[in-house]
């Protein structure tokens, strides 16, 4: 018997896609992406209130934690990981270097390979980031039980899997 189902296998009912927002009714402010933005700057600007504190910006804490944590061991690495051009990398890590957080080493064997390391001071900034993060991100949370945000970062999760493929 032969299979009369003429189905394109890239309709919305095969996929599991459905038209949430249609060119006629779109008002960006009522979109998913307009929320998450300003979710996000929201975040940011909360962020940047707590890390004052430690006389740090935006573009400063994150790169410490990534080396206090090992996530990345050079400067190519952290421009890698911030989506930074090598040049704004150098800068801030010039900054870093200036308040006595950080030390530089290039490598003996190569010496375009530039290694980088917290000081005391950078280590004991860094002990205390996460702290500011948890109160801005629990703020933001106000009201939400476990299986409230459970299911939240399932559907932020979701769509993030979505962006990657086609």
């Amino acid at each position: 018997m032969s299979n009369t189902n003429t189905s394109n296998s890239n309709s919305p009912e095969h996929t599991g896609l459905i038209e949430f927002y249609k060119p006629p009714d779109y008002k960006p402010e009522e979109t998913v992406g307009f929320m998450v933005r300003c979710l996000h700057m929201s975040l940011l600007k909360m962020i940047d209130i707590e890390m004052q504190q430690h006389d740090l910006t935006a573009m400063q804490w994150r790169p410490l934690l990534y080396i206090s944590t090992g996530k990345v061991v050079t400067a190519a690495a952290l421009a890698k990981e911030t989506n930074m051009d090598t040049g704004a990398t150098t800068r801030m890590l010039d900054r870093l270097q200036l308040k006595g957080l950080l030390l530089r080493k290039r490598c003996d064997q190569d010496r375009r390979v530039v290694h980088l390391a917290l000081t005391e001071e950078g280590e004991r900034i860094c002990q205390k980031i996460p702290t500011g993060l948890c109160k801005v991100m629990n703020h933001h949370l106000k009201g939400f039980n476990q299986a409230e945000l459970d299911t939240l970062k399932g559907f932020l999760e979701r769509m993030l899997l979505n962006g990657l493929t086609p």
